[in-house]
């Protein structure tokens, strides 16, 4: 089995130079490539000059996560794809048990568990150990209800999950392929929990290998700031929009609108009203793109078996349960 591990880079010189390292000392199973953004850092050079065993596919101008992928692994050629961050360092034998789980096992998708490389006794935001959605497409993670991070302890073996994290990403080149790739217009982020959605409604399996593991740093490419926001809020809409069952479109998109109105006042209140208006921006980004959206929805978005618990906002907020195991799964 092939595998080709894949790092998106735009102007991430430094980066590279800290977990390059790792990643070629502990994946002699894999080949390596970056996929550059048109980075404006010499990011290109460093890799010619110092790493010329790396597979180097440079793109014209930055075309984001989504795009960015897309075409960049259209050169390449793997029976395994992994999609990796440029600022996650990796650990010895972390490719040994997930090659094995795709060579023994149907799975399409995979993540090991990645945990924090600023707090490594910790899970990290982007993952943890593997995600599941809300009946309002709210995403969190084994290890990780917004921004409470768990401490691993192994209480998360390996299992079936609703989504894994594009900071360490494995998919196999059929589903890829099946798929489309991510969807473009996302540009970035939750493009891997809308692909992985589609996934399902193939009856494809997801899953986490927690026999493996990653340190991410996060937040090295894009911090919290607005845009950030407003891609989080646009996109979910999107994702919505495009995989919800049919009889659950309207009244979740509905529920979903007043819930962002409320985060919306939360940040007016809380002094940031740059944040504010970025989820007023994402909303309007969502109805001016109704019908270009809705004609992505795919024939077989029917199933109401998408969600792990009703909301987890109430879960949080409310009831102030911080650990995934403290949930109440719904019984599909």
């Amino acid at each position: 089995m092939k595998i080709a591990v894949v790092i998106l880079n735009w102007n991430g010189k430094v980066l590279l130079e800290k977990y390059l390292p790792s990643l070629l000392k502990h994946s002699k199973e894999a080949s390596i490539y970056v996929i550059d953004n048109a980075s404006k850092d010499e990011s290109v050079t460093y890799l010619k000059s110092h790493y010329p065993e790396i597979g180097i596919v440079p793109l014209s101008e930055n075309y984001g996560f989504a795009q960015g992928y897309n075409k960049g692994l259209k050169s390449i050629d793997a029976d395994v794809f992994c999609l990796l961050n440029n600022d996650v360092e990796v650990t010895p034998n972390w490719l040994t048990p997930i090659k094995k789980t795709f060579e023994q096992t149907s799975i399409a998708i995979a993540q090991p568990l990645i945990l924090d490389e600023k707090k490594k006794s910790h899970f990290e935001y982007a993952g943890a150990a593997g995600g599941f959605l809300d009946a309002f497409g709210f995403p969190y993670c084994r290890g990780r209800i917004f921004d409470a991070l768990e401490k691993n302890e192994h209480q998360y073996p390996s299992a079936k999950l609703f989504w894994a994290s594009g900071a360490c990403f494995f998919v196999r080149k059929e589903t890829w392929d099946a798929l489309g790739g991510f969807d473009e217009d996302f540009f970035m982020h939750q493009e891997e929990i809308d692909f992985c959605w589609r996934a399902h409604h193939l009856n494809l399996e997801v899953g986490c290998v927690s026999e493996s593991s990653v340190f991410h740093l996060g937040a090295a490419s894009l911090a919290q700031s607005p845009r950030k926001v407003f891609y989080n809020h646009r996109n979910s809409l999107w994702m919505l929009q495009k995989n919800l069952p049919t009889k659950r479109l309207f009244p979740i998109l509905f529920l979903r609108m007043i819930l962002d109105g409320i985060a919306a006042l939360r940040y007016l209140v809380g002094g940031s009203p740059q944040s504010f208006i970025a989820v007023l921006k994402a909303h309007f980004a969502f109805y001016k793109t109704w019908r270009k959206t809705h004609k992505k929805r795919t024939k077989t978005a029917k199933k109401s078996t998408y969600y792990h618990t009703y909301s987890i906002v109430y879960a949080y907020f409310v009831l102030k349960k911080c650990e995934f195991f403290k949930l109440n799964p719904i019984k599909h």
